[in-house]
């Protein structure tokens, strides 16, 4: 379903205090989870999974904005890598709700965040400094390494920050060579979440997003950049159908 060309004031005013009461949520399970610190990871997960799940609740219930998922048999059973299109706040939540608990390539700076950074910390995301170029790479690898290991899923959004609705970017190299070092397949994600709650702004439109999980894509005998391509290529002819 197409996001409305505009917004009335209702649909604004419905806006501002989901975001509002996003933030009281947000401020609430952080603290919950960073005092919770001593319980066994899964348990952390569950309740992080649990703030997912509530804000888009509140998106369903306040600006009529709901979703579905699409491909969910297209997800194995063992952990791989997800990478998904990166055009909103949406997806960092939705992720959640979708797939098994996965470890976070993010930028580190968001561990810096009073309460909610150390939950964060607390879901054994992999923080990288964008700007270090190979350093942020070789963390990528080596502690996804750890976490696939410990039958994690990585997480990844390949575009490495958030895009425009409709527009693309190059998709950076760590998770392809993450895939292709390992062997682990790539499932890739595509949603058309930017047209409906936009990388900048508050206002979020009415409708139904939708979410579609691809196959697996086996990297055996690729080069990163040519998985890099196939799943790039896959996530932009899926969001054109969109």
């Amino acid at each position: 379903m197409a996001a409305p060309d505009s917004i009335g004031i209702g649909q604004q005013l419905r806006s501002l205090l989901f975001t509002g009461c996003f933030f009281i949520v947000t401020l609430f399970y952080g603290a919950l989870i960073a005092l919770l610190f001593w319980l066994p990871y899964r348990l952390r997960y569950k309740l992080a999974a649990l703030w997912a799940r509530t804000v888009l609740w509140m998106l369903k219930q306040l600006c009529r904005l709901d979703y579905v998922v699409e491909g969910r048999e297209n997800i194995p059973a063992d952990n791989h890598i997800s990478m998904w299109k990166h055009s909103s706040s949406w997806e960092t939540m939705a992720q959640m709700a979708v797939f098994p608990p996965q470890a976070w390539v993010l930028k580190r700076e968001l561990l810096w965040i009073p309460f909610v950074g150390w939950a964060i910390k607390l879901m054994r995301p992999i923080a990288i400094d964008r700007g270090s170029g190979q350093k942020a790479v070789r963390r990528v690898i080596e502690q996804g390494r750890q976490r696939l290991a410990n039958g994690m899923w990585i997480l990844i959004f390949p575009e490495g920050t958030r895009v425009p609705a409709g527009t693309t970017r190059r998709y950076g190299i760590s998770g392809a060579l993450l895939a292709t070092q390992t062997g682990r397949l790539v499932v890739p994600v595509a949603h058309n979440a930017g047209a409906f709650w936009p990388r900048r702004g508050l206002l979020k439109k009415p409708g139904t997003i939708r979410v579609v999980v691809g196959p697996p894509i086996d990297p055996t005998g690729l080069q990163p950049r040519q998985l890099n391509d196939q799943v790039q290529a896959w996530i932009e002819s899926t969001l054109k159908q969109l």
